[in-house]
C-alpha cells in the first residue's frame, strides 16, 4: 500500500489500523459521562451552523442551476414520453439515492402521479460482484447499461466527488448507445462536470461544496424536485410533439 492510500484510509477508516487490545475500566452499565452546559452551548451552535450551512448551499445551488436542473428535466420526460425509461446508477451512499430515485419513480407516493419504468443498477448484488470479479468493479454498471439500455431512454449516476469510475464508464457507454446522460456531482464537478464540458455528457448538475454531506443532502433535494417537474410536464401534457419539447425546452 503506497503512503499516501495509506494516510487516506488513516484519516477516514481509523478503525483498521487501532490494535487488537482489552478495554480497561469499562463497564457496559456505568452511567454516560455528564454532559456540561458550555458542551451543550457549542452543541446548538454547531446545530445551527450546520442547518444554516445546508440550506446556503441549496439555495446557492437551486439558483444557480435552476435552467440547467430544467433542461435535464425535459429530458427525462421526454424520454418517458417516448416511451424509454431510467436507468439509476451510484456508489455507497449514492447507490441508496439511486434506489430511491427508481422507488420514486417507479412507486409514486403522490395520488395521481403514474408509475414510470425506472431501474436501479446497484441492486443486483449477484451481477454487481460477478462484473466486478470477472472484469472489474468499473464495468459493473456499464455490462447492465448494454444489456437493458436502449436508444432514447435516460442513464442518471449519482457522484458526490464526480470521480466515479464506474460511472464515467457507464456515461460513455452510455452515450455511445444514444442514451440521454444525466450526471449528479458534488465540489468541482471532476471528471464528470470535464466529460460534460466536452460534450460526452449531456448534463453534470454539480453542488458547489466539499462537504460530502452537503452534497448528498442537496441531491436529495434535487432529485424530488426533478421528479416532480418531470410528473408536471407529462401531467399536464406539456411534451407535446418532439418539435414542440425541442422549442420549449430551456437552455443548459
Amino acid at each position: 500500500m503506497s503512503k499516501n492510500s495509506n494516510d487516506f484510509s488513516r484519516t477516514f477508516y481509523p478503525f483498521l489500523h487501532e490494535e487488537e487490545r482489552e478495554p480497561q475500566g469499562h463497564s457496559v452499565s456505568a452511567a454516560p459521562p455528564s454532559i456540561s452546559e458550555k458542551l451543550m452551548d457549542e452543541l446548538r451552535f454547531s446545530l445551527s451552523v450546520k442547518t444554516r450551512e445546508s440550506v446556503d448551499i441549496k439555495v446557492r445551488f437551486f439558483e444557480e442551476k435552476r435552467d440547467a436542473i430544467l433542461a435535464a428535466s425535459f429530458a427525462i420526460a421526454k424520454a418517458f414520453h417516448r416511451g424509454g425509461k431510467m436507468l439509476v446508477c451510484g456508489n455507497g451512499g449514492s447507490a441508496t439515492d439511486a434506489q430511491h430515485i427508481a422507488v420514486e419513480f417507479m412507486h409514486p407516493v403522490t395520488v395521481g402521479r403514474k408509475a414510470l419504468p425506472a431501474i436501479c443498477l446497484a441492486n443486483d448484488m449477484a451481477m454487481v460482484t460477478a462484473v466486478a470479479n470477472d472484469v472489474g468493479f468499473e464495468d459493473v454498471f456499464t455490462r447492465q447499461i448494454i444489456a437493458l439500455g436502449g436508444e432514447g431512454d435516460c442513464l442518471l449516476g449519482l457522484s458526490t466527488s464526480g470521480n466515479s469510475e464506474n460511472l464515467l464508464h457507464a456515461f460513455a457507454t452510455a452515450r455511445r448507445m444514444k442514451l440521454v446522460t444525466i450526471g449528479l456531482a458534488g465540489g468541482d464537478g471532476g471528471k464528470m462536470a470535464a466529460m460534460c464540458a466536452d460534450g460526452l455528457l449531456d448534463f453534470c448538475l454539480t453542488v458547489p461544496t466539499s462537504s460530502i454531506h452537503r452534497i448528498q443532502e442537496t441531491h436529495v433535494t434535487l432529485y424530488h424536485i426533478m421528479w416532480d417537474i418531470v410528473h408536471t410536464l407529462l401531467q399536464h401534457g406539456v411534451m407535446g410533439t418532439s418539435k414542440d419539447v425541442e422549442e420549449g425546452m430551456p437552455e443548459k
